[in-house]
């Protein structure tokens, strides 16, 4: 078994698309209408399908947000350094929301990104410790 992707419904496609291409440097790797079904789906991610997890949007046509509940988590992205990755971000016009910094139970550095649906993105580097 292998993990294939994981998928987060979002209000504005386009808007979602160009922050998880521009901001966070994911590759549109397949996208697709579904008139029967009026959705849209669209696979990014950091390689191809075939060898790395993606990450699937789904876009429901006509309905423009959703309430995330209090089940939801993150997504993590490791990256060389937290730091850049943050400044990069806000550099790229998105929205930190933890600044980078040694997360509050332990040393490892860490910060947290928000999509333009709400959804958070942890940053953590390359040698982050693995409890």
């Amino acid at each position: 078994m292998r993990l294939l992707h994981t998928m987060l419904r979002v209000g504005d496609l386009e808007k979602s698309i160009q922050f998880y291409t521009d901001v966070l440097g994911m590759k549109l790797l397949r996208r697709k209408d579904y008139p029967k079904g009026e959705f849209t789906l669209a696979f990014l991610g950091y390689g191809d399908e075939e060898n790395n997890t993606v990450l699937e949007l789904t876009y429901n046509w006509g309905v423009s947000s959703y309430d995330l509940g209090e089940g939801y988590g993150h997504i993590a992205i490791e990256v060389d350094d937290v730091y850049q990755a943050a400044d990069a971000v806000k550099a790229a016009g998105g929205k930190i929301i933890r600044e980078a910094g040694p997360m509050n139970a332990g040393t490892t550095i860490i910060a947290f990104a928000e999509d333009p649906d709400g959804y958070q993105i942890e940053f953590i580097g390359a040698d982050h410790e693995r409890s």
